[in-house]
């Protein structure tokens, strides 16, 4: 591994250097040979993480949903020429990806969707409607869920699509957020085309090829490992340092806790990244979605309370290119953090499914499970 990685650096340029390391295996070494790995062992990744950190990397700002959730989920149910289409535009930046699931009307209960996707020959017709739309305003594509057979329970009558964001037929509207920017979107979809050999996995099994989305998502935002003292915990650190006015013992006491709390969970992301070596993610990445939330949301609370004299004043309208959650300043880290327990699944759905999933408790009662979807109340 380390004679290709010296390989690499030896002889590829500066210019497409991404797209050299992907060529070379080196994008994700657990993915097969030809699509950015080398059906090698995934622990091998940190390795070549490691030996690769002073390089150029891919813009995890703008790129997070292609590489953690639409890159897994194409390399799981997409086919040869999906695989070979997608997978290196994706991993170089030169394609943006955004995630078309949550919908005005069905959130949390993501099965209840209603955009339909009705077959007309070798296309699909695609309407509806999508919210929370991260970065749509600069996709090229999109992981999309639409129903196509309403005549069956919610969960067995979706589909999974690449979607054309650059097709007739798709409006993109920013939605303002409380930290004055708009990373999120509405996105409206009208008469749609979209060719069938743009779905992946077979009709009606979008739920199936869904989850695998969703859980990667979930470890995406909360099982990347930091270091220890990295990440939010550092800054929070730093601050109490430059405040000497402010140890108080209650907040020395918060931050000690904190630093346990944030140490914990890095220590678990290490565990799960381990544990992500034999398969896919399951439930776990759950637990570290819900941890990551409640723990982001502390942190940037008790930053603010130690900077109590610095206000949050800049309300201008931006459209934001990428999620900066640590390169900016306290108040907005405060107030995007607040969307931590809502994007990548609610806390509570999460807390649902660890508690079938991982504790085996009883199942919630679902009385709509076998009632066809044009039947459930609206």
């Amino acid at each position: 591994m380390r004679d290709r990685i010296a390989r690499l650096l030896a002889t590829a340029g500066t210019g497409d250097f991404l797209g050299a390391r992907f060529d070379a295996g080196l994008a994700w070494v657990h993915f097969p040979e030809g699509l950015g790995g080398l059906g090698a062992p995934r622990e091998l990744q940190q390795l070549v993480d490691r030996e690769l950190a002073h390089t150029p990397q891919p813009n995890i700002g703008r790129q997070a949903i292609g590489l953690g959730m639409a890159a897994p989920t194409i390399l799981a149910f997409g086919t040869p020429e999906q695989q070979k289409r997608f997978l290196r535009p994706l991993y170089t930046g030169e394609e943006i990806w955004c995630q078309l699931f949550s919908e005005p009307g069905a959130g949390s209960d993501l099965a209840t969707l209603a955009t339909r996707a009705v077959r007309d020959g070798d296309e699909w017709i695609v309407d509806g409607q999508k919210v929370w739309t991260s970065g749509a305003h600069h996709a090229r594509w999109a992981i999309l869920v639409a129903r196509t057979d309403p005549d069956v329970p919610k969960h067995r009558g979706l589909t999974y699509f690449a979607c054309d964001m650059h097709a007739p037929g798709v409006e993109v509207r920013p939605l303002r957020q409380i930290t004055g920017e708009a990373e999120f979107n509405e996105v409206f979809l009208t008469g749609v085309r979209l060719g069938d050999d743009l779905r992946l996995g077979e009709i009606g099994d979008g739920w199936r090829v869904a989850q695998t989305t969703l859980m990667n998502e979930r470890v995406a935002i909360g099982g990347t490992p930091g270091r220890q003292g990295g990440g939010m915990i550092g800054i929070v650190a730093g601050t109490w340092r430059d405040q000497p006015a402010l140890r108080t013992p209650e907040l020395h006491q918060r931050l000690l806790k904190l630093w346990v709390e944030a140490e914990v969970t890095r220590l678990s992301a290490v565990r799960l990244r381990e544990q992500l070596a034999a398969g896919q993610p399951g439930p776990e990445g759950s637990g570290m979605k819900l941890s990551f939330a409640k723990l982001n949301q502390e942190l940037t609370g008790l930053d603010l309370e130690l900077r109590r004299d610095l206000g949050y004043d800049d309300w201008s309208f931006r459209r934001s290119d990428e999620v900066d959650m640590l390169g900016r300043g306290p108040g907005y880290r405060y107030l995007r953090a607040k969307g931590n327990s809502i994007e990548g699944g609610t806390s509570e759905i999460l807390r649902t499914i660890i508690a079938e999933r991982v504790l085996g408790l009883p199942s919630e009662p679902r009385a709509d499970k076998d009632v066809p979807w044009k039947d459930l109340p609206r």
